[in-house]
């Protein structure tokens, strides 16, 4: 039966697994992107998600005709995922709006690019050609992150008559380094996103990027809305289109989502048994002592690196703080497939190596750090933090920024980078910084960790406020609202 709600991701909310013995079964998915959407789709029983086969399992799975009930997954020839998937969307669209380029370098767009870019330019057609398949007449859809940049205007071709809308994840190039894209590439790009109905973003700061990017292709008919970077407009702005140009419909409006946590739902996974065991054995770890929190991947943009080395200067500058303090680092492997990360990931080992080598005695280890995936340690770590370093250079949204005001139990000091996108929602009660500024961080922890106890649980209670304005499934509805 037809479907009068979709949304198209990559990832789905659920996986399979394949036995020695042949047996599929089926697991949730990971991500927070599933996790948000998968609770906001629940408001919505007959709405249908497409993604990709991921694995083996997945593919036999479609390959064999196993269906989960409103899920349809894409079996993409794996050739054809990993040029799309690695070669374009995390190595060079996710570079691109994060602003990770070592220039000197990269980027470099050869013929092997453009073997990769007619991958991503498959992979989106089939997520395009599902959705037209599967959508009732009139019905709305929500395509979701850079993965899937072209589906809106090749959607658009295949079926005029749907309600479509575009949200991105993460930040939006600005036009200096989406203008390193070849030119064709960039104009496909924003052409794609353009044959959307609604492009939705975290913050003001990424839609602003977005429509200075427009203009760089104003000679095909874009007329974007210019207006000063430090303005917050109260709508969503539209931008108009040539009759003439790539896509059918005349006006595409630009909107913000910025994406909160369920308080309720977070506050509920932290305090399962699970999460007071890993609670207690943290504790004992400690022993009494003040905490640094961060929990990330080694993702590039989380700043990792830089975290650490303000850490490093914290004990070198203020030796008070030495013994009295312990850096709980959850720093998960990200992307090791690719050498960049492998390399990155080593070398956030090596430094909290060398931190603990040149300060840590025979009962004090500076920094712990744990490279496994693990929630519920995440969480106990939540509950206990004194002071959480959230410091990204580059960062769509950061929902740790969130998360952890939401579970703190004594109150935790945020120190929040101006490059994270919670930071237009969040900067008023956080400790701020420039990423990139060791001294400056170093100086904010120990403001941080100096804060009266009475100033650091009212300002947790304002953080989090401010990031339960807009849970999942409110930030889902408000999309399709959008859509109406």
């Amino acid at each position: 039966m037809a479907s009068q709600v979709l949304v198209a991701a990559n990832r789905g909310p659920l996986s399979y697994d394949l036995s020695a013995e042949g047996t599929l079964s089926a697991r949730r998915g990971g991500g927070g992107l599933v996790s948000g959407l998968s609770a906001a789709l629940a408001r919505q029983p007959e709405a249908l998600w497409i993604c990709a086969a991921l694995s083996e399992a997945d593919r036999e799975a479609v390959r064999r005709g196993v269906a989960e009930p409103g899920v349809r997954m894409l079996d993409i020839d794996p050739t054809v995922y990993d040029d799309a998937y690695n070669g374009i969307a995390n190595s060079v669209l996710w570079f691109t709006h994060h602003h990770l380029y070592d220039i000197p370098r990269e980027p470099v767009f050869d013929a092997r690019f453009r073997r990769q870019w007619e991958s991503y330019t498959a992979y989106n057609q089939a997520f395009a050609e599902a959705l037209a398949e599967e959508a009732a007449e009139g019905a709305r859809v929500l395509v979701q992150d850079y993965h899937l940049a072209l589906v809106p205007g090749a959607l658009r071709e295949l079926r005029p008559d749907l309600r479509i809308a575009h949200f991105t994840h993460t930040p939006w190039a600005s036009p200096e380094f989406l203008g390193m894209l070849p030119d064709d590439v960039r104009s496909r790009l924003v052409w794609g996103m353009l044959g959307a109905d609604v492009v939705g973003f975290h913050t003001w700061a990424w839609a602003h990027s977005f429509m200075g990017g427009a203009h760089l292709d104003d000679e095909r008919g874009i007329a974007a809305p210019r207006f000063p970077a430090g303005e917050e407009p109260s709508r969503a702005r539209s931008i108009e289109k040539s009759p003439s140009g790539p896509v059918r419909h005349k006006r595409t409006d630009v909107a913000v989502y910025a994406l909160g946590v369920d308080a309720e739902d977070l506050r509920s996974l932290a305090h399962r048994p699970e999460v007071d065991e890993k609670l207690a054995a943290l504790r004992a770890e400690v022993a009494g002592r003040r905490t640094i929190a961060r929990v990330d991947r080694t993702e590039l943009s989380k700043n990792i690196l830089r975290g650490l080395h303000a850490y490093r200067e914290l004990l070198t500058t203020h030796p008070e703080w030495r013994g009295e303090v312990v850096h709980l680092a959850s720093a998960y492997p990200s992307r090791q497939d690719l050498k960049v990360y492998r390399d990155y990931t080593a070398a956030v080992a090596q430094l909290a190596e060398e931190i603990n080598a040149e300060f840590g005695t025979a009962d004090w280890q500076p920094v712990l750090v744990s490279v496994v995936d693990d929630f519920a340690r995440s969480l106990a770590v939540y509950r206990m933090a004194d002071v959480a370093l959230v410091n990204p250079v580059r960062d769509g949204m950061n929902l740790v920024a969130k998360e952890i005001p939401v579970v703190s139990e004594a109150g935790c000091a945020l120190v929040l980078s101006t490059g994270a996108g919670a930071y237009e929602e969040l900067r008023e009660h956080a400790l701020t910084v420039n990423p990139y500024d060791v001294t400056a961080t170093a100086e904010a922890l120990h403001a941080a960790l100096s804060m009266p106890a009475a100033e650091r649980a009212d300002r947790t209670k304002r953080l989090a406020a401010a990031a339960t304005t807009l849970p999942p499934a409110a930030w889902f509805e408000a999309q399709l609202d959008a859509l109406s």
